[in-house]
């Protein structure tokens, strides 16, 4: 296809389809070809062809031209010329407010609108140039042409901003003055008309329209640059108290760098001493807006406090919303001599009466709020919008409890009464926050509405301090008890394992009382235990890691954990295949396992189900995972799930911080979450909540996998593989017990294996047994709280006359604690409580072939 140069009537003549109009042109010609044929065989057969076929053959053409007669009379045919009609479609481009050209892919162009025309070099010859011809010359344009001519041939959508100095054209007048063109290119849908791919390029003159915004710009940095230099300080926040903008002066008299200052980076309480910040914060209720003269101390970058005046405007919205506020800042540390000493008195004043750590406010002679400084605001929850409509009594702001004995020392200090007992008060806005009100007398001139001053101490903090230490010490009292009931049950428990022991003996798995003795032995072993759980609760337990089966331990916890959580709700247990070992104390897990299901037995007031799961994870499992802080390893995970109330973000963001929780006062101390966390991270564990508000929550705890190592399993089969142990023996022991059935109980199990045996039922007269022997024994074994003469006691006395004697230290205790009172704990053993005919012996074997070897 061709163009066509612009025409005379201002509109561009249309380009013709080439190909159509030769085939229209050769049909004629074969259609002229035709009538001569025809015409030449009548004149030269005329004689053979009979007259009816020539009369029939020039009645045909007489027909068919009488009717293109009256069809090109009616319209129904019409001559075509050269010059195309005028289109809707053309009308459109024409009236473009910018230069339209239609093309191919490749650059033919099919159409121009007269807004291109306009452009100087648009029209080389009376032949309008594609839109890359016409930038060619200007460097500046030329990888924004190429990045548009690549999209035209991709059929993209693309535009470009192009500058060029000088202009189109070039014109001598304005060569100094850069031209901004915009460029655009998109592709038009085929149709019927067209039948192949076109493109729209246009390009406009956008010069003003740059030109005017770097005007505005500039009058705007023209204007932030006087503000900014101005002689006063100046900052503006929102509705949050997040600083917006900050003058260059006030950054300046703040040490901060203004280059490096962001849009909400500081908050007021960054720049504002104390509680200055919800001064700022406050607003009309009415939405009205008002400017205030505040006297107040800002907080340089260092540190320091920088006194300044304050003309602050803020405003309400329409729905109630601060809006954004707008302060001017004055320096008055160097303020002008000349000025009045009782303003600067004022000043000084103000400053002190709004950086001062307690709420101030003076009321009338209705206990009706005149005036309060900035911390009352923070203390009792008030903004001060009702100043503005209807002054509120103090006694609203407080709980009903507190009202009426608020009232009478209010009544006491109108009636200028020299002694008024300050009021303890809860206040009347959600949550337990306590004050102390000192109420005196104001000192102020006749006529002065303002006569009480009323002086606030935020005791909310030290009354939590109060119920958390009365808590400790009750939670400390019921920990001493359950150590002692446990000790003295071990004490038991000792005496009915060991003498089960000793009846075993004489029992044997055929016998009719074999059972019976099995049953009371077990049994013993569960309370042994129960003992053990009391002990852990007191913290005075012995810790071993051991490696454990996860289902076993689960299982074992059942019914206990049945009877806690009570009727209404209801308990599952779940359990993977071939769960792989752990390595972990048994009663700390225990622990863990309890205290997750007491918690969320709590988080379902009204009922609901527990589900604790157990299952292997692999590392390539926890590799997907997204828990913060996880090593990819093989882990088995433990699930406590349940169906309660769930936590928020905040919630979970604490909940392992001690003393922290969301129970009532005085139901929770906040420790066990925390004591729950420690103990997985003993353990080398993870552990992470999961919850959603009003589903549920699951906590997940991941132990790490437990595989014993070559020399492990080598030894573990060399035990199973070796014969039976000797536990007998020939040496003298010296037995110190002050309970006589655990006493009667290990002098026989240590008799019945050869040993020789002297008893003691406490320090003292173990003292006077080795005296009657010579201090000749080779092993004492003694308990550790006995009384008169504590075991760690008598080790002492007998160290002077036997410094190398062997002891071993029986205790329901923890071994740690016990070697806390131990000065000397050298060839000190430890065997805990209750111990059986087994463990015993084999402890003191154990102990006398060590003394052996050292000998």
């Amino acid at each position: 296809m061709a163009s066509t140069p612009l025409g005379e009537d201002n509109y561009p003549e249309p380009v013709m389809d080439a190909g159509r109009g030769a085939a229209g042109i050769w049909r004629v010609v074969l259609l002229g070809l035709g009538l001569v044929l025809i015409a030449t065989a009548f004149s030269l057969f005329g004689d053979r062809i009979p007259p009816e076929a020539v009369m029939a053959f020039v009645g045909i053409l007489a027909v068919a031209g009488v009717f293109f007669l009256f069809g090109l009379v009616a319209g129904l045919f019409r001559f075509s010329s050269t010059d195309s009609r005028r289109t809707l479609s053309n009308a459109v481009v024409d009236s473009l407010p910018f230069g339209t050209v239609i093309a191919d892919r490749e650059g033919k162009i099919t159409y121009v609108n007269q807004h291109y025309g306009n452009f100087p070099g648009a029209v080389n010859n009376g032949v309008p140039v594609g839109v890359p011809r016409l930038f060619a010359g200007h460097a500046d344009a030329g990888e924004a042409i190429y990045r548009l001519s690549r999209a035209a041939k991709d059929g993209r959508n693309a535009m470009e901003d192009i500058r060029v100095p000088g202009g189109l054209g070039g014109s001598q007048a304005e060569a100094g003055r850069v031209f901004w063109y915009r460029v655009a290119v998109r592709p038009l849908p085929e149709t019927d008309e067209t039948r192949k791919a076109l493109v729209s390029w246009t390009i406009e003159d956008i010069t003003r329209d740059r030109e005017n915004n770097e005007t505005a710009f500039r009058d705007l940095q023209r204007a932030i640059d006087y503000l900014d230099h101005s002689p006063s300080g100046f900052f503006s926040a929102d509705a949050h108290g997040r600083i917006q903008y900050l003058n260059s002066t006030l950054a300046d008299w703040l040490g901060y760098d203004l280059a490096e200052f962001n849009s909400g980076q500081l908050d007021l309480k960054d720049i504002v001493r104390g509680d200055g910040a919800s001064l700022l914060m406050r607003g009309r209720g009415d939405g009205e807006i008002r400017t205030e003269i505040i006297d107040i101390d800002l907080v340089r970058r260092n540190g320091t406090a920088l006194p300044v005046r304050l003309l602050h405007r803020a405003a309400r919205l329409a729905d109630g919303e601060l809006g954004e506020t707008r302060t001017l800042v004055l320096d008055m540390s160097n303020a002008p001599d000349s000025e009045e000493e009782l303003r600067a008195a004022e000043v000084r004043f103000s400053r002190f009466f709004n950086d001062t750590p307690f709420a101030i406010a003076t009321l009338d002679g209705q206990g009706r709020i005149m005036r309060t400084n900035a911390p009352f605001g923070r203390i009792f929850r008030w903004s001060g919008e009702e100043k503005s409509l209807e002054m509120r009594a103090l006694q609203e702001l407080v709980g009903e409890a507190s009202r009426d004995k608020l009232g009478r020392a209010l009544a006491d200090a109108i009636a200028q009464r020299t002694e008024v007992e300050p009021v303890d008060a809860l206040l009347s806005v959600e949550g337990d926050h306590a004050v102390r009100l000192y109420i005196s007398t104001s000192e102020t001139s006749a006529g002065s509405p303002e006569q009480v001053n009323v002086y606030a101490l935020d005791m909310t903090d030290q009354r939590k301090l109060e119920a958390q230490f009365a808590q400790s010490q009750k939670m400390q009292a019921v920990g001493q008890l359950a150590g002692g009931v446990a000790h003295d049950f071990n004490n038991l428990l000792t005496a009915i394992i060991g003498f089960s022991d000793l009846l075993l003996l004489k029992h044997k798995p055929g016998d009719p009382s074999f059972n019976e003795l099995m049953q009371i032995k077990q049994n013993a072993n569960r309370a042994a235990g129960l003992t053990r759980q009391l002990l852990a609760f007191s913290r005075r337990q012995t810790l071993r890691p051991q490696v454990l089966e996860l289902p076993l331990i689960v299982d074992d916890l059942t019914v206990l954990l049945k009877r806690m959580i009570g009727d209404k709700n209801v308990l599952s247990v779940e359990h993977g295949r071939n769960i792989w070992p752990v390595r972990a104390d048994v009663v700390q897990l225990e622990q863990v396992i309890i205290n997750l299901v007491v918690n969320a037995r709590d988080a379902m007031p009204n009922g609901g189900s527990i589900t604790i799961r157990t299952s292997n994870v692999t590392e390539a499992d926890t590799a997907g995972m997204k828990f913060e802080g996880m090593i990819a390893a093989d882990y088995v995970l433990i699930d406590v799930e349940d169906t309660g109330t769930g936590m928020s973000t905040e919630v979970l963001e604490k909940i392992f911080e001690p003393f922290f929780t969301t129970k009532e006062l005085g139901k929770g101390t906040g420790l066990g979450l925390s004591t729950v966390y420690g103990i997985v991270k003993q353990t080398e564990g993870y552990i992470y909540p999961v919850s959603t508000v009003g589903v549920g929550t699951t906590f997940k705890i991941f132990l790490p996998r437990y595989v014993p190592t070559a020399e492990e399993t080598a030894a573990k089969a060399a035990v199973a593989a070796a014969p039976a142990k000797d536990l007998t023996g020939q040496e003298r022991i010296l037995l110190v017990e002050d309970e006589e059935s655990v006493r009667a109980f290990s002098a026989r199990a240590l008799k019945a294996t050869g040993y020789e045996v002297f008893e003691a039922d406490g320090g003292e007269e173990a003292l006077e047994v080795l005296e009657d022997l010579d201090y000749e024994v080779d092993l004492i074994i003694s308990d550790v709280v006995m009384p008169e003469m504590d075991g760690p006691t008598m080790l002492k006395v007998i160290r002077e006359k036997m410094p190398n004697l062997k002891i071993i230290f029986v205790s329901g205790y923890a071994e740690e604690s016990v070697r806390r009172d131990i000065e000397d704990d050298q060839s000190v053993d430890f065997l805990p409580k209750p111990y059986s005919l087994d463990q015993i012996n084999s402890k003191v074997k154990e102990v006398l072939r060590r003394l052996d070897k050292e000998g």
